[in-house]
């Protein structure tokens, strides 16, 4: 089976910031879950849901999905 990983592209010119955030331990755990499912960080599900959370709450500002999707 191949080793599938995820990955985001994010513009080498692209200033990030950094936020500290708390979440329930029972949301904690499922985000943990879920980065280990898909052998990424937690921190790239929490930017990925915030992207979706975004595209979905503003489609007109040209917020574009970012996710690409590729197999080794």
């Amino acid at each position: 089976m191949a080793n599938r990983r995820i990955q985001s592209y994010t513009a080498p010119a692209e200033r990030t910031v950094r936020a500290s955030v708390s979440f329930p331990e029972d949301q904690y755990a499922e985000l943990e879950r879920i980065a280990q499912e898909q052998r990424v960080s937690l921190a790239w599900v929490v930017r990925e849901a915030v992207q979706s959370y975004l595209v979905q709450r503003w489609p007109l500002l040209g917020i574009e999905n970012s996710t690409n999707e590729t197999e080794r």
